[in-house]
Parts: structure tokens; sequence; C-alpha cells
């Protein structure tokens, strides 16, 4: 009679759980990606591709304030299901003018006030908490975020030890396995994976506001979670840039009761070659908050820092002064790059940024640099920004500057993510561009304040001046990894190239690893609307006939079209501006060739003025070769790159 009961009593839960239990599933446009959500005590997710599992069903869930913990038994009060077909129209086109958008999506309301978002693109997946709460503000203890892949992949994932969850974002993307990170590793996103059928992701964020950036611990297995620096309470100064955390709450976040939170985002695709077309972030950001933005100009600038102003052949002393920075601006002008920034030193000092130091008469180079209709970008530490921002602002304003340069953030907890915002908002409005560094990746911001043009949080070429990890398989990896989130300031352009070996660091003559066709390609393969020429204007003036081919590019695209693609090994790409096409190319440590169809063409025939490795590139890294020629739509290029190096290409159509 007992054993009776018992099993009636089993068989009653079970049919009360089957009951509450319920699964959904979401499908991509194309019908090839599968997201299945399963609510039960948590609810969870579980990614395809195809009949191939992707992420095996992992948790979601948040705790606030007070006990309550969303996605904890969960009830479901409706499912809404919607599919969305539409362009975005980018004001600053980073990959593609007119982007489509397209995707399904379901949204599970929730008892208790609350909702989860899904929504399955043809390139990726993403969910997001919704909270409608009646208390106007909560605290956010904890959200617990997981990822638990189906197999020990293959990974991308830059690994940080600083235990406050503090990060320049400019770790090292090195190969392994998802097994090799332990629970006490971490890592900062994007994420890159490839399982071992050859699906690749790249897991990031999307629409951060009000809310820290997401940070990923190993686990020792096939799983990552993830964890968030908390709001910091109390910080004491350490130089002008650094500080030391004395304080920290228990939370991560105190926002409001009725909001969005970002976008936990997977990116997938059937090669790598996709991901350099992906665009999954911008789609998934807010839009456009700007009413007037023909204002905002992106375009090339002549960089300082990099070459320690170590310009020659000139009869004053180079150095933070107003004679060198006219250099600039000449050299500027001469070749069309739209802008100058004055780095750092050029304020009295790194705090006092309303008054330049005492051998550069600013208001007299702006005034200089309008005359040649060359714009004037400032560098300014965060920290002084932020004690005051109006007033600084409204001074550049005055004097006739272009645009910031903001630095050494070095955070992305909730106040340095209201930072961002509240800066692109405030330069926004007096019709100022911005250029975030010591930055983290970027989440879309840009999209909804398009005069956000760049950011840096990338082990770009600066490292070059101290260390020799800047070698072209680390180049041909940033495409894949760090890009995916979106523009990048890896600040291109050394004229002193070498080859594999020949390499040394030097803080005032630096050089680049690879060739110089290598180097010229990143102009069309790296996304950068407001991109850098790092080199000594001298260096550049020395070679006109290189510098003038370089000064071509544009550096926003209409189209862009992935060629060919292998994460550590090559990228090349497509892109359209206008009625101009564009071909840019690098290679790591192996020399390759490429047959590539022409049929993206638009017209039947174009010159194309090619740049590539010189016949001599094996002993002189800086060798190249221009050539011209005709080429038809459908016709076969071929592209041949030397060990270390690149290729580029312009092709303008004939009438």
């Amino acid at each position: 009679m007992i054993t009776k009961n018992i099993k009636m009593l089993c068989l009653a839960l079970l049919l009360h759980t089957a009951a509450f239990a319920k699964d959904y599933v979401l499908t991509s446009p194309d019908k090839k990606i599968s997201v299945r959500i399963a609510v039960n005590k948590q609810v969870t997710w579980s990614v395809w591709r195809g009949k191939e599992v992707l992420i095996k069903p992992s948790a979601m869930g948040m705790t606030l304030d007070a006990g309550s913990h969303l996605g904890s038994s969960p009830k479901v009060i409706k499912a809404a299901t919607h599919s969305i077909k539409q362009t975005i129209t980018a004001v600053v086109p980073v990959k593609n003018k007119v982007i489509p958008e397209i995707y399904n999506e379901l949204s599970l309301i929730m008892k208790g006030g609350y909702s989860i978002e899904f929504r399955a693109y043809d390139d990726g997946v993403a969910y997001r908490f919704v909270t409608s709460l009646e208390t106007e503000q909560v605290e956010v203890k904890n959200e617990e975020v997981a990822f638990n892949f189906n197999e020990n992949c293959d990974i991308y994932l830059p690994k940080e030890n600083n235990k406050e969850l503090q990060s320049h974002y400019e770790g090292d993307f090195k190969a392994m396995k998802l097994a090799d990170i332990s629970a006490e590793q971490y890592g900062y996103l994007p994420l890159y994976i490839s399982t071992p059928a050859g699906t690749k992701m790249v897991v990031t964020e999307s629409d951060i506001q009000d809310y820290p950036n997401l940070f990923l611990y190993g686990t020792g297995g096939n799983s990552l979670t993830g964890s968030f620096p908390k709001v910091i309470l109390e910080a004491t100064p350490k130089g002008d840039r650094q500080e030391i955390i004395v304080k920290k709450a228990d939370y991560h976040a105190k926002t409001k009761g009725k909001r969005s939170y970002p976008w936990r985002t997977v990116i997938i695709s059937g090669s790598d070659k996709g991901l350099l077309e992906n665009e999954l972030v911008y789609k998934l950001a807010k839009p456009n908050a700007l009413k007037e933005t023909a204002w905002i100009k992106p375009g090339k600038v002549a960089w300082d820092w990099w070459n320690d102003n170590n310009i020659y052949g000139v009869n004053f002393k180079s150095g933070l002064n107003t004679a060198t920075y006219k250099y600039y601006v000449d050299f500027a002008a001469e070749f069309g790059l739209e802008y100058i920034i004055l780095d750092e030193g050029w304020s009295r000092t790194t705090t006092d940024l309303m008054a330049s130091n005492p051998q550069l008469d600013l208001k007299e180079l702006i005034s200089y640099a309008a005359g040649k209709k060359v714009g004037i970008i400032l560098w300014t530490l965060w920290g002084p920004l932020d004690k005051n921002m109006d007033a600084i602002l409204d001074e550049y304003v005055k004097w006739g500057v272009k645009g910031i340069k903001v630095d050494f953030m070095a955070r992305a907890d909730q106040y340095m993510v209201n930072f961002y915002e509240r800066t692109a908002k405030a330069t926004a409005e007096r019709k100022l561009l911005l250029d975030m560094h010591g930055a983290y990746k970027p989440v879309g911001l840009n999209r909804e304040y398009p005069n956000l043009l760049n950011y840096e949080g990338v082990r770009g070429m600066e490292n070059n001046k101290w260390e020799e990890t800047i070698t072209p398989v680390h180049n041909a990896t940033l495409p894949f990894t760090r890009m995916v989130a979106g523009p990048m300031d890896y600040t291109p352009g050394a004229m002193l190239n070498t080859n594999k070996g020949e390499f040394r660091m030097s803080h005032s003559s630096p050089m680049s690893m690879g060739t110089r066709a290598h180097q010229t390609a990143m102009y069309v393969l790296y996304d950068s609307p407001l991109q850098m020429l790092c080199d000594n204007p001298s260096n550049y003036r020395k070679e006109p006939v290189y510098t003038q081919y370089v000064s071509r590019f544009p550096t926003t695209w209409d189209k862009t079209i992935a060629l060919e693609g292998k994460i550590g090994e090559y990228a090349l790409v497509a892109r359209k501006n206008g009625d101009h096409w564009y071909i840019g190319g690098l290679t790591n440590w192996d020399a390759r060739s490429f047959s590539i169809d022409m049929t993206f063409l638009d017209h039947k025939k174009y010159k194309i003025e090619i740049l590539k490795d010189g016949i001599n590139v094996g002993k002189h890294a800086a060798d190249y070769q221009l050539l011209t020629q005709e080429i038809g739509k459908g016709e076969k290029l071929n592209v041949d790159m030397a060990a270390g190096g690149g290729y580029a290409a312009i092709l303008t159509p004939i009438n």
C-alpha cells in the first residue's frame, strides 16, 4: 500500500512538473539556426546549427536585492513571437551602408514583472532580460550567464589576472582549448570558438547601458561562466591615471526597475570568412539618437605619439611645440588627410586640460590648420574630463577643436559604462568627434551616437615600441576576434618594416613586423572610421608615391565582401566606396597565393592599381611593387603575398 501511494505521488509530481514545464523553439529566418528554450525550475537555452549542438542547455537568471531572483521557478504568462524584415542605414558605415535586419523574436513574459527576449538571425542569436518592476531602483547582485559548449572547442580568449576585473582590453588572442581555462582564470569578450565540426562562433554583448561589461571565467571543462565588476564605492588616486580600489559594493549595478539589459550575443558562421562580414553587435544596438549628423566626418589622421614627434630635415627642434605641429598640419594638407591628433603632452599638464604647454600656441595652430582644411583632435585623460566635462568641452568648441581622444579608462564597471555614454552625448551635443582609447570593446554605442568613431581596446601598433607580440600572426587573428565586435583603432602605417627575426623595439623610431604591403592592406581590411597614419611625416614625405597611394583609401564603406579568411593565417576582403572598389589582404609568416573571382564588380571594366610585395621583399621588407592594369567583371585576380606580406588594390571604373 505504501509502495502504491509513493508511485501515485511520484506520478502526480511528474504530471505537475510537466504541466508547468514548457519548451520553445525559435529558428532563424533561413531555418539553419535554432534556439531551444526550456522553462523548468530555471530558464535555459541551447543553440543548434542544423543538427550540430553548439551550446548545450545553459541557465540564465538575475539576482536582485531583497532576494528576488529572475529566472528561478519561472512562470510564463505569455509567449509572443514576431518577425522583422527591414534595413538599417548606417550614419557611419563601418562595413556596409545598408544593413539587412532580418530576424525572428520570441518574448517570454513572466510572472514577477520581467520578460526574456530571444532573437535568431541567420548569422547569430541573442537573449536579454527586460524588467518592468514596480520598484523605482534595484540593485543587481548577480546575473547568471553560462555557456555550456557541447565539446572541448578551440578558442581564442585573452586571459586576464586582475582580481578587480579591470582591463585595458589589450590582451593577446592566443589559440587554446576550452578546458585550458581554469576556474581561477578569466578573459574578456569577444571570445572566438571553433567546434570540431568547423562551425565558428564569437561570443560578445551589445547595447550595454548603465550596466557593467561581462567577463568569462573558465571551469576546466567545456563551460564558461559570467562575472561582472562590482560597483566601486571608494578608490584612492595613484598618479594621474591609476587608482587603487578601497571599497566595493556587493552588487554590480544599481539601476532602474524598468529597463532592458544587455544582449548576450553569439555570432555564428560556417567559416572564418563569414565573420569578416558580421555586424550583429551593431544590429542589436539602439538606433541613432542624433537628429543632425551631416557634421560627422570620418577620415584619416596624422598621429604624433607613435613616432615620438621624431621629424627630421627641418630647421627647428622637434617636440611638443607649435612648429612641429604645423609640420604635421602641412603634411596632412599635402596628402589630403582630414585631421591631426595632438596626443599626450599638448596640455599644460595631463590633468589641466584647458591650457596648452608653454611651447605650443594652440589657438594659432588651430587657426593655421583651419586655413588648410585640417581639423585638430585633442587627447585627454578620462579622469579630469569626467570631473569637468561641460567646461572643458565648451572651451574646446570655442577654440575650434574638431574632436577628442579619451584615454586610460581601463575599467568596464557600471560607472565607466555610463561615462562612455555621457561623453558620447556631450560631444555630440557640441558637434565633436570622439575616439575612445584605453577602452573596452565596442558594444554598439557607436550606432546610437555615430560621432563615436572609434575604439581602441586592441593590442595594436603602439605595442611595437616595447614588446614583440605584434606579429603577422597576431594581425591575421584580430579580424576574426576583436574586430568582430566593431571598429578598432589599431593605428597602422609603419614605414620601417622588418622580416622575421629582424625586428627590434624602439621608442623614437618604432618599426613593424611584416612587409610594407602588410601594413598597407590594413587600410582596407581593418574597420576604422577614424584611421591613423601612425608613422613620422618625414618618413612619409621621403616616399611620396607610396604615401599618395595610402592617402586614397577611404575609412568608411558602402559594401564589404569577404573573399578569404582563416584565423591566425590570412584575411582578404573587397570593399566598395562610391564607384570604387578596394581590396586588402594580409598573411601570417607563410607566403600564399589566391585566385579571386571578380564577379562582385558592378561594371564591366576597371583600372586596378595594385600594391604588392616587391621582388626583393625577402631581403628588404619595405620593398613593394605598384602595378596598373585592367580587369573585368567575372575575371580572375591572382593575389600573391610574401611571408609576413600583404596585398592592396584600388579599382576605378572605366567609363
